[in-house]
């Protein structure tokens, strides 16, 4: 194994809410209200669809708003990695990446590990727009089960629910969470950061028309039928810890541009395919807007 290099979950397609668009010669993010499935190639319109995305659609009368999934391992970690990261956009480079405590950051003599205060307490992490990153692996299909789809999203709505969705499942199924029958929502809500705009964020559940009961029960059959077949899952997350630890950074430099375009763009704002902003340019504020804001800042200096 070649050290320094992050040995992460083969993968076989992405999954999105948006897509990078040509606007007055500038590539920026657009958000959507729907998943899109898509491959690893791009070509001149964006990223190639999946031949799954058509699939799913077909199986809903609606926009595609809910993925069955499954996951490849029993801990949530694996599944989901979230750090607060700080990208290059000139070479696509990971800078910088911390977990509120500590972080390293790649400096004149090479990596570093410094004390990680978050984005709001860290001069470094403001001026270089540091924010919440993650990336959730996923099997869809029974083509490849050690295959993966990767959602990545600086989203704290979708980071911090399936967070807490994915270790409620784990300890509610007895540490069987690879085994669970479940699928990706995605659900709306509005802010006053979105001018009440709708923004959309990605949770987790069982799928439609089951229970959490039956669901349960289904994972422990799956389980025994892997047991009986020699599946061991013990070993399949202990690789995978083995492998995210090989290197200082998850991403490489050729993900790394990809992810700068399209979750860091150049005026540091939160316009991107996977973060807390509505599908569309928000409505300049209105007077109300305006006196509202204002009078909750009087609030907080007086209080």
């Amino acid at each position: 194994m070649l050290k320094g290099l992050a040995i992460t979950p083969p993968v076989i397609g992405r999954i999105s809410i948006g897509r990078i668009v040509e606007k007055n010669g500038k590539r920026l993010p657009e958000k959507d209200d729907q998943f899109t499935l898509t491959t690893q190639v791009q070509g001149r319109d964006g990223w190639m669809l999946h031949p799954l995305n058509e699939a799913l659609r077909k199986a809903t009368t609606g926009k595609l708003r809910s993925i069955p999934i499954r996951f490849l391992f029993n801990d949530p970690d694996l599944n989901l990695r979230a750090e607060y990261s700080l990208f290059d956009r000139e070479t696509g480079r990971p800078v910088c990446v911390g977990n509120g405590e500590t972080c390293k950051r790649v400096g004149n003599e090479g990596v570093e590990s410094l004390p990680c205060p978050s984005p709001d307490g860290c001069a470094f992490g403001q001026a270089g727009h540091c924010k919440p990153y993650g990336r959730l692996n996923v099997a869809i299909g029974e083509e490849d089960e050690l295959g993966s789809f990767i959602f990545r999203t600086t989203s704290y709505n979708s980071i911090r629910t399936l967070s807490a969705r994915l270790h409620y499942f784990n300890a509610v199924s007895g540490g069987l969470l690879a085994c669970l029958p479940l699928e990706l929502k995605l659900r709306g809500k509005s802010t006053t950061q979105s001018f009440r705009s709708a923004i959309y964020y990605v949770d987790l559940g069982v799928r439609a028309g089951s229970s959490l009961e039956e669901a349960i029960g289904q994972a422990r059959e799956l389980d025994a039928r892997r047991r009986a077949a020699g599946f061991d899952q013990a070993a399949l997350d202990i690789a995978a810890r083995t492998g995210f630890a090989n290197g200082a950074f998850e991403d490489s430099v050729e993900e790394g541009a990809a992810v700068a375009e399209e979750f860091y763009p150049e005026d540091g704002g939160r316009g991107t395919t996977g973060s807390d902003t509505a599908p569309t340019v928000a409505t300049k504020p209105t007077l109300t807007d305006k006196l509202e804001r204002k009078a909750a800042g009087l609030r907080m200096a007086t209080a």
